[in-house]
């Protein structure tokens, strides 16, 4: 009995915080109908690969709106180690950003969405150096726990088990451990754990979806052997859209907007393949549910809820969905008898969702602000329409989290709304609205999540919500709305984000890097930030026992919710080298708050809180700089520029159409920032007066690009060529191949230590092809790879200095990794020093 409840409380939650939407969804009566013929397909497919963006969108589009089965993809990380193409946000941030644009995608394609809680480490070259890093074991556990939860007839694998070192590791890796679980995840002897919460499940068939990508070029693809593959027509056109699957497609791997994969859709006919891993072979190879049955006969019970609802499709009338509500409501109370069963909990929710969408029936709870604080009374206008002539009684509303409830009882006439304002309240340990993930400390290969319930669910688990409780023939049924924010922007129009709980104060050392070099003291800036009106208390920075902060603390007063105070400490740093992690710490109450907040807001996804310890880097080091004037051309989104102010260079900010010769006598250096030429077509129309200005005496640094026909020709005064090399280990050994060019000694002295505590990666896309003008600084590979030298490359042109670096400096400098910072130092003061030489 407790597993049934559990159980039933855990997806009715999970599936409802998964269909509902910030902004109201209001289908027309074609899209009601699908809803109806939906109703009668109990059958479902899993797709696995393992990032964000790695889904095949088409088969996802096509089992979802054409087959009409429950279909979803899991994604094993939340792409946390990829880069940015819309912002500077990278690592957990990137991970938020990727995470929410998966969900958008889902509500375009219409399939679900999972995680594990594998942390996207980057790109790994092969399946062991993968598995070195993740818990194979948790994430395999992760894997079953979906398969249990989802019960899947069908999964699908993006990516091939037998082909390890042709992919990145984490592709391979994926299918792998999805294969491995299509039968462990029947075997009640692995993970028993779960076994509180889902049954084993033993899927039918698993396959591996190939593709022209997986075998290198169209020619190659349409010469394989396909004897063995199934083959699917997923290119259908639905009248009822007015799209092709694949324009559905292409809107769907389209939210991946971080990743620069806006795609254009297509229409006519396209086939997909599969191959048969595992399972029960196929009579039709053109279905991949053959043989099994997705009828309502796979329940007990359940046929004449199949029969009742081919009947309701048949009459379904177009120009008055609402006729077919009695027979909808009979089919509910069929389902509701039903004994517990994995089908009858989604499809109670299902037909919920239809009943409401035949009747028009609007419910909306919304709150008069944006944010609360835990233990606070939350205003919360209620809108209630039904806009049929079924008869409806609005019975009661109950809240939660506190589960009040509230008797209305009154009548819901047609098209005449009922609007009311009710309190909610908080509990005083009410949970604050953040990726739950992020809530403990995660390790480099995997988020912690202590909670099992917890484990795939998608986003943000948010417990404010109200559920409506209408009686309609005489059958009361609950409708569950997550309460929300809305408001009307002049521009846009009526606009919608979720209520966030957040905490009474919130506090962020504005520098995450602050250096001493010299040995003075240096105020640093803390700010206080209100979430509730009225706040009073005091601000400490704890800081390492050889490290001295005056003053001790620092009363502050805020009145207002959202109002802002910046408070300053004198640091003083130890004599001796030391790198430490400063603390800040409010206290309010004698409660302590450790936590900076951080709203992230782009237009293709919803608003994010996220909270994170308020922490800052304080490094005392050995890092001499030069006088150098920098101008910065933004890429990708990195934060190469505050690191740079950070260790006191005057940074100018650029971008390619204030590129003029006048505008560049103004620097000595100018760096581009990552996959600037890949993502400023402009840039290449100024690559000439760059290199004039480095002709003249001058620094030009430029970071990693991607190779593609973005790159121009002349990205460097000499032949250079970009490939897809790179050192993923960021331990790998380095060997010096010019120990006594300047950019190794002056001002810094370069030794091995430098390259000791990289993170995530070395360098990526390091040039392979290169003029004997340049000089190769560096040298260093992968286990069981040759040595790559083009990492840093630097090449006299006229007076000046030109350097290619496919160092990771973007991810090494913000982690504040005291080498990359020595070492960018010396490519800004390489002009200086070959001037020095030249006077000499």
């Amino acid at each position: 009995m407790h597993k049934n409840r559990t159980l039933f409380i855990f997806i009715f939650l999970l599936l409802f915080q998964f269909i509902t939407a910030q902004k109201p969804q209001k289908p027309n009566a074609v899209e009601i109908y699908n809803q109806i013929q939906k109703l009668n397909f109990l059958g479902s497919v899993l797709y696995v690969a393992a990032h964000p963006d790695d889904e095949n969108t088409r088969l996802i589009s096509y089992f979802s709106n054409e087959k009409r089965a429950r279909t979803a993809y899991l994604s094993l990380t939340r792409g946390d180690g990829g880069q940015n193409l819309i912002g500077s946000e990278l690592r957990e941030l990137l991970g938020v950003i990727r995470t929410q644009e998966l969900i958008e995608a889902r509500k375009i394609d219409g399939g679900e969405q999972f995680f594990s809680r594998a942390n996207d480490f980057g790109f790994s070259k092969n399946p062991d150096e993968t598995f070195e890093i993740w818990d194979r074991e948790k994430v395999l556990a992760d894997v079953i726990w979906t398969i249990r939860k989802f019960q899947p007839d069908v999964i699908i694998n993006r990516f091939d088990h037998r082909s390890p070192g042709t992919t990145h590791g984490h592709h391979t890796a994926s299918a792998i451990l999805s294969i491995e679980s299509f039968n462990l995840s029947n075997n009640s002897k692995r993970f028993p754990e779960q076994l509180k919460w889902y049954n084993p499940w033993q899927a039918k068939r698993i396959f591996f979806n190939p593709s022209v990508w997986f075998y290198g070029n169209q020619e190659k693809f349409d010469a394989a052997d396909k004897s063995n593959f199934i083959t699917l027509e997923t290119g259908v056109y639905y009248p009822e859209f007015g799209k092709s699957n694949q324009e559905i497609a292409a809107l769907s791997r389209s939210s991946h907007k971080s990743q620069g994969f806006g795609s254009t859709g297509t229409r006519g006919k396209e086939t997909e393949y599969l191959e048969l891993i595992n399972g029960q072979k196929l009579n039709n190879k053109t279905d991949i549910f053959d043989g099994i049955d997705t009828s309502w006969n796979r329940v007990k019970g359940g046929k004449p809820i199949g029969e009742l609802i081919s009947q309701i499709a048949t009459r379904y009338n177009f120009a008055h969905p609402s006729a077919s509500i009695p027979d909808l409501i009979k089919a509910y109370q069929m389902i509701a008898a039903l004994d517990d069963n994995h089908w009858k909990l989604i499809k109670l929710n299902e037909i919920k969702n239809t009943i409401a969408s035949c009747a028009g029936l609007y419910l909306e709870a919304v709150a008069l602000e944006q944010q609360a604080t835990p233990g606070s009374t939350i205003k919360i206008k209620i809108e209630a329409i039904n806009r049929s002539t079924i008869p409806m009684e609005l019975v009661s509303i109950t809240s939660f989290p506190d589960k009040k409830n509230s008797a209305i009882n009154q009548v819901l006439e047609n098209n005449n709304s009922k609007n009311q304002t009710i309190d909610l309240q908080l509990p005083q340990d009410a949970a604050y609205s953040q990726p739950y993930w992020l809530k403990e400390k995660a390790s480099t290969g995997m988020y912690q999540v202590s909670d099992q319930e917890n484990i795939g669910i998608p986003d943000i688990i948010r417990d404010t919500k109200l559920q409506f409780n209408i009686k309609i023939n005489e059958v009361t049924i609950p409708f569950e709305r997550t309460v929300v924010y809305k408001y009307n922007d002049k521009v846009k129009g009526e606009m919608y984000n979720y209520l966030d709980i957040v905490p009474e104060v919130s506090t962020k050392i504005l520098d995450q890097i602050s250096f001493f070099n010299d040995g003075n003291t240096k105020k640093i800036a803390v700010q206080v930030k209100a979430g509730k009106d009225n706040i009073n208390g005091v601000i400490q920075l704890e800081l390492a026992k050889n490290w001295t902060v005056s003053p001790a603390s620092i009363d502050f007063s805020l009145d207002k919710k959202d109002s802002e105070q910046i408070v300053y400490f004198d640091v003083t740093p130890p004599k001796e080298t030391s790198e430490i992690i400063a603390k800040s710490v409010v206290s309010i109450d004698n409660k302590k708050q450790d936590k900076e907040q951080i709203i992230t807001t782009y237009e293709h996804i919803s608003k994010q809180q996220i909270l994170l310890p308020s922490e800052a880097k304080f490094k005392k080091l050995d890092l001499k700089i030069t006088n150098e004037r920098i101008g910065y051309i933004m890429g990708a989104g990195d934060e190469v520029p505050q690191c740079l102010t950070q260790m006191g260079y005057a940074v100018t900010m650029l971008t390619p159409e204030e590129i003029n010769s006048r505008n560049l006598n103004n620097f000595d250096v100018i760096i581009t920032g990552i996959r600037a030429y890949n993502t400023l077509p402009f840039l290449k129309t100024r690559q000439h007066l760059l290199l004039e200005f480095v002709k003249r005496g001058k620094t030009l640094i430029v970071q990693y690009n991607t190779p593609d026909r973005s790159i121009p020709a002349n990205i460097a005064p000499y032949p250079l060529s970009i490939s897809s090399d790179r050192v993923t280990d960021e331990n790998a050994a380095v060997e010096f191949l010019a120990p006594n060019h300047p950019i190794l000694n002056y001002p810094n002295k370069i030794t091995d230590k430098d390259f000791k505590d990289w993170t995530q990666e070395q360098g990526l896309y390091y040039p392979n092809q290169y003029d004997a003008a340049f000089t190769p600084i560096l040298s260093s590979n992968d286990k069981g790879e040759s040595p790559k030298k083009g990492a840093l490359l630097v090449a006299n042109y006229g007076a000046g200095q030109y350097i290619y670096t496919g160092l990771s400096l973007f991810r090494e400098l913000p982690m504040g990794v005291s080498g990359a910072y020595r070492l960018i130092a010396n490519m800004i003061a390489l002009k200086t020093t070959e001037t020095e030489k030249t006077e000499k």
